[in-house]
C-alpha cells in the first residue's frame, strides 16, 4: 500500500510534540484543540498553518525559533542516519528512503523560512520596545517628529506595539488611544519593505485607528477606517508569513459591529477570529462573544462562551478582570433562570471585589445579589438589596443606573401589591431620566410607567418590558419602546414570571 508522507509543518508537529513528551490528548486539553483535529494535522489531513502550529508550539512551553531549530537537527540527523542492512523488502525500503529524504529536506527549507521569518521579527520587535521606551516620555508633537525626521523610527515593529498601547489606553482616554493609534498608522506609512508588506501592516494599523474612533463614540468615522484596513489587509495577503496577527483585526472589526448593533456580523467575526487566534486574543473574544449572545438574549450561549473564557482569564490572575468574568457569568446565569448556579459563585465573587478595591464592584455585586433573591423568591432580601443598591448608586452620581434599580424595586413591589411605594419611586424616577438627557422614546415610555402608576393599573408585564427596554434604550437611543398597559396577569402567572430577571445591559460593564 501506497505510504503518504505527510506535508512538511505536519511533520514537525508531530515530531516537536513527540520529542517533548506530549500526548495529543495532553496537547487538546490545554489548547482547546480537539485531539481528532490535532491528529489531522500531523496526518496532513487537514491543512495546519505556521500561525496554528506556532500557537501549539507555545502551548507546548516552547520559543518558536528553538523549538524549530531543534526540528531541524532532528531533521538532519534522520537525513544522514545509517541505513538498515538491506532485506527481502529492500527496494520498498529504499525508495520509502529517497522519498523520505527529499521530505525530510522539505520540511527543512519550510522550517527554516518559518525560524527565519520569526527570528527577524522578534528582533524587529525588541528594537520597537527600546524606541517605545524613549518616546512614550515625551508629548505628542514631539512623538510626531520624530516618526518624520528620524529613519530608526520607521519601524513596521514600532506601528504595532504603537497599536498595543493604543489599545491599552482605551480604557482610561479614548484621544490618547486615538493618538496612538494615529502614530502608528504614521510609522506604518513610513515603514520600508516591499509594497504587499507595507500594505499588511498599514491594514493592521487602520484596524487600530477604527478602534480607537469606536471608542470615542465615532462610528461613522470609525466603519470608514476598517473598510480601510480591510483593503490594505486583503491587497498585503501572504507578505507577512502570520507575523501580525489577524485574529486582532478580526476582532476589533467585530466589536465595531456590536456598537453598531450588527450582532450577527459581529459573532461571524469573532468566531473566525477564535478559529485563527494563536492563544493572544481568545479570552476577548469570548468575552466580546458572551457580550454579543447577551445582546442576542442567548443567554445559554453567553455563558458556555464565559466558562470557555474563565481558565484563559484566570492565567492574568487580575482581581478586576476575575470580577467583571464571574460577574458577567452571574449576570447571564440570572437571565437564564439559573439563579441557584448564580448564588453558588456569589462568595467568590464578593471575594474578588474586595481585592480589586473598586467600590463601584461592590455596589453591582449587591444588585446582582437582589437579582438572584428575586429569582429564588426571597422577595423580602431581595427588596432590603435593592433598596441599599438604590440609595449607593444616588450617592455616588450615577443617576441612570439608580433609576433603572428603582424600576427593579418597583416591579418587587407590585408584586406584593404595595402601590404607594410604587407610585413614590415612579415620581421620582422620570426627573432622574430628563436630568439625565435622556432621549424622547425613553421620556415617552417612563411618562406611561408613571401615568399608570398614578391611575394603580400599572401591570407586572409592563413593568418588566419597561425596565428591560430601559436598560438596552442605554446603549440604542434610536431604540423605540412599543406598547402600552395591559391587563395585570393573574396572581399565579405573576409569581411564576418574577423568577425572570427584570434587567439587561450590565454584563458589559
Amino acid at each position: 500500500m501506497e505510504r503518504k508522507i505527510p506535508p512538511p509543518l505536519s511533520l514537525a508537529l508531530d515530531i516537536l510534540r513527540t520529542r517533548q513528551g506530549w500526548t495529543q490528548k495532553e496537547l487538546a486539553a490545554a489548547t482547546g484543540i480537539p485531539a481528532n483535529l490535532l491528529s489531522d494535522y500531523e496526518r496532513g489531513r487537514k491543512t495546519l498553518t505556521a500561525e496554528r502550529l506556532d500557537s501549539l508550539l507555545t502551548a507546548m512551553g516552547l520559543q518558536p525559533s528553538s523549538a524549530l531549530r531543534a526540528a531541524m537537527r532532528f531533521l538532519q540527523d534522520e537525513a544522514v542516519r545509517e541505513p538498515d542492512p538491506p532485506g527481502p523488502e529492500s527496494r520498498q525500503i529504499e525508495a520509502v528512503a529517497v522519498e523520505s529524504g527529499r521530505l525530510i529536506a522539505e520540511v527543512t527549507r519550510s522550517l527554516m523560512t518559518l525560524w527565519t521569518t520569526q527570528g527577524q521579527a522578534l528582533e524587529a520587535r525588541r528594537e520597537a520596545r527600546d524606541l517605545w521606551e524613549g518616546l512614550k516620555r515625551k508629548d505628542a508633537a514631539r512623538r510626531r517628529l520624530l516618526v518624520e525626521k528620524v529613519a530608526r523610527y520607521r519601524n513596521w515593529a514600532l506601528s504595532e506595539l504603537l497599536c498595543e498601547e493604543s489599545i491599552k489606553a482605551a480604557g482610561d482616554s479614548a484621544d490618547r488611544a486615538l493618538e496612538l493609534a494615529n502614530l502608528a498608522l504614521r510609522v506604518a506609512e513610513l515603514a520600508p519593505g516591499e509594497e504587499a508588506w507595507r500594505q499588511r501592516v498599514q491594514g493592521y494599523a487602520w484596524a487600530h485607528v477604527g478602534n480607537a474612533r469606536r471608542v470615542k463614540g465615532d462610528l461613522p468615522s470609525a466603519d470608514e477606517a476598517f473598510g480601510r484596513s480591510r483593503r490594505l489587509w486583503s491587497a498585503g495577503a501572504g507578505a507577512d508569513s502570520g507575523v501580525l496577527n489577524e485574529a486582532r483585526v478580526l476582532g476589533l472589526e467585530a466589536s465595531l459591529r456590536r456598537a453598531q448593533r450588527r450582532f450577527e456580523e459581529s459573532l461571524c467575526l469573532t468566531d473566525r477570529a477564535l478559529a485563527l487566534d494563536r492563544n493572544y486574543e481568545a479570552q476577548y473574544l469570548l468575552l466580546n462573544k458572551a457580550g454579543i449572545l447577551n445582546e442576542l438574549e442567548d443567554y445559554e450561549g453567553a455563558v458556555v462562551a464565559l466558562r470557555e473564557a474563565m481558565p484563559l482569564v484566570e492565567r492574568d490572575s487580575e482581581p478586576r478582570i476575575l470580577f467583571a468574568l464571574r460577574f458577567n457569568l452571574g449576570v447571564n446565569l440570572c437571565f437564564s433562570g439559573k439563579h441557584q448556579e448564580a448564588e453558588e459563585i456569589m462568595p467568590q465573587l464578593q471575594r474578588l471585589a474586595v481585592a480589586a478595591g473598586n467600590s463601584i464592584d461592590l455596589t453591582r455585586l449587591r444588585w446582582l445579589e437582589g437579582r438572584i433573591m428575586a429569582g429564588l423568591g426571597r422577595k423580602r432580601e431581595a427588596v432590603a438589596a435593592l433598596s441599599r443598591v438604590r440609595e449607593e448608586l444616588a450617592t455616588k452620581g450615577m443617576s441612570y443606573d439608580m433609576a433603572l434599580a428603582s424600576l427593579e424595586l418597583a416591579t418587587l413591589y407590585l408584586e406584593e401589591r404595595r402601590t404607594i411605594e410604587v407610585q413614590v419611586l415612579a415620581r421620582q424616577i422620570s426627573p432622574v431620566f430628563r436630568a439625565q438627557g435622556v432621549h424622547r422614546e425613553a421620556l415617552a415610555a417612563l411618562k406611561l410607567f408613571r401615568e399608570a402608576a398614578e391611575r394603580q393599573v400599572l401591570t407586572l408585564s409592563l413593568a418588566r418590558r419597561l425596565t428591560t427596554y430601559l436598560h438596552r434604550a442605554r446603549n440604542n437611543p434610536d431604540l423605540a419602546f412599543e406598547g402600552a398597559a395591559e391587563p395585570d396577569d393573574t396572581d399565579g402567572q405573576a409569581r411564576s414570571e418574577s423568577t425572570q430577571p427584570s434587567a439587561r445591559g450590565h454584563a458589559g460593564r
